[in-house]
């Protein structure tokens, strides 16, 4: 099966445009599955809850999963994507995966980074596994990266994948995925993004990208650049992931 990685450079507010460079980005891929990066659709740096119960949307009834229900329709391939998801009266750092015959199944940060604890609610679905016929998945995003018991949880469901929307401004995570890949015996794609981001009262944030697909040992198999937007695919052998 052949898995991608799609790293951007997102416009932060700017929906329509960040969901349209995705859709264009996308559209001559070819893949199984597609890791996109954490909150790729809105940006990062939030300055209130307001902004986010602003920019929160539904899944799947949101236009940015319906939008890449549509990609998945059309490309025949499951997509794992960060969004800031409104659930009820509850607002959740959210990866959704949809795929050609739609809406698989929704997994909310356990792990909030620093200041996104003001901004998003508790997650409340756990660690999950999702398969997909020819592979089984787990999700994390971003910060989950930094507690083995994260990857660790995943592998003793069943995961072959770890897919993993990221937003990373700490420099380790991308040697610390390759410790997480060997140590369980498991495939994992992070997708990060890159740029700065600098709102109102706040500090910048550097994104590292280097967004990366590595195999059960640890292996790189592919990785883009720190600066690069785009697509990254690895073809791999999913059932290699369950030889422990």
């Amino acid at each position: 099966m052949r898995i991608g990685v799609y790293q951007n450079c997102p416009r932060f507010g700017e929906v329509d445009y960040n969901v349209e460079q995705a859709l264009r980005d996308l559209e001559t891929t070819e893949a199984d599955l597609i890791v996109m990066p954490e909150l790729f659709n809105t940006g990062y740096q939030f300055i209130s809850r307001r902004e986010v119960e602003d920019l929160a949307e539904e899944v799947p009834s949101g236009k940015t999963s319906q939008a890449l229900l549509g990609l998945s329709r059309d490309k025949k391939m499951f997509v794992v994507f960060g969004l800031a998801e409104r659930h009820g009266e509850k607002f959740y750092n959210s990866a959704a995966v949809v795929g050609p015959k739609g809406f698989v199944g929704i997994y909310r940060k356990v792990h909030l980074f620093s200041e996104e604890k003001t901004l998003f609610d508790r997650a409340d679905t756990g660690f999950q596994v999702f398969d997909l016929g020819f592979a089984r998945i787990g999700v994390m995003i971003c910060f989950d990266w930094i507690f083995p018991e994260s990857a660790r949880v995943l592998a003793l469901l069943g995961a072959d994948i770890i897919c993993h929307p990221a937003n990373l401004v700490l420099p380790h995570c991308q040697k610390a995925m390759v410790t997480r890949s060997l140590e369980n015996g498991i495939f994992s794609a992070t997708a990060n993004r890159i740029g700065v981001e600098s709102r109102g009262h706040k500090g910048a944030l550097t994104f590292t990208g280097e967004s990366q697909i590595l195999d059960n040992a640890g292996r790189t198999l592919t990785r883009l650049g720190p600066h690069e937007a785009g697509v990254a695919v690895a073809d791999i052998a999913a059932q290699r992931a369950r030889n422990k």
